[in-house]
């Protein structure tokens, strides 16, 4: 945020962006993408997604954006998503943020399908299956270091108001250790924003 504001206006995009990537929603770069192809598909069925097959196949600027939105959904992890929700989370917002998970995972299943259809795909990369396996591979990684990055800061939040952090570590040991899980994250992931 800019200036230290609380408003829309002085959002920034950067940390908006890389907030959804380290925790795993990515939404940013495929939100919305399902819902315009199903609202367009819905308008003559049969037709329309064969068009959109036609133009995954035929028109390299459709392919790739369809392939960039693969990638990206592709490492998308909804559990490790939720466990940042649920955790850091205010007890008094876990209701309004449920539902606002449950409205990201309906369209995340709904992206994932149609990608899935449009491409011809099985799952997720099947025409790049160097970067399927990379991605796999790394998620060996990113996933323990997105439940450490979590307790890592919901420590600081809990304890570090006051400047003073009542556990063994210190609060400077407990920041250094959360960087770290962002710059592994971050590499991990290979996306940041």
């Amino acid at each position: 945020r800019r200036g230290g504001k609380r408003d829309l206006a002085s959002l920034r995009a950067i940390p908006w962006v890389f907030s959804w990537t380290q925790s795993r929603f990515l939404l940013p770069s495929w939100y919305g993408v399902g819902t315009a192809l199903e609202e367009f598909v819905a308008e003559c069925p049969q037709e329309n997604f064969e068009l959109l097959q036609g133009f995954y196949r035929k028109w390299p600027f459709f392919r790739m954006a369809i392939s960039k939105v693969e990638m990206t959904i592709s490492k998308v992890d909804l559990q490790i998503a939720r466990h940042y929700m649920e955790e850091l989370s205010q007890p008094e917002d876990r209701e309004q943020f449920e539902i606002l998970f449950e409205r990201i995972a309906h369209e995340y299943r709904l992206v994932s399908d149609l990608v899935l259809r449009i491409s011809g795909h099985e799952r997720f990369l099947d025409d790049n299956p160097e970067l399927q396996r990379s991605i796999q591979l790394r998620n060996g990684s990113i996933v323990p270091l997105g439940f450490l990055q979590v307790s890592l800061l919901k420590r600081l939040r809990q304890h570090g108001g006051a400047g003073m952090i009542y556990s063994r570590y210190s609060k400077r040991e407990l920041l250094d250790g959360a960087l770290l899980t962002i710059n592994g994250i971050a590499a991990g992931m290979r996306n940041t924003g």
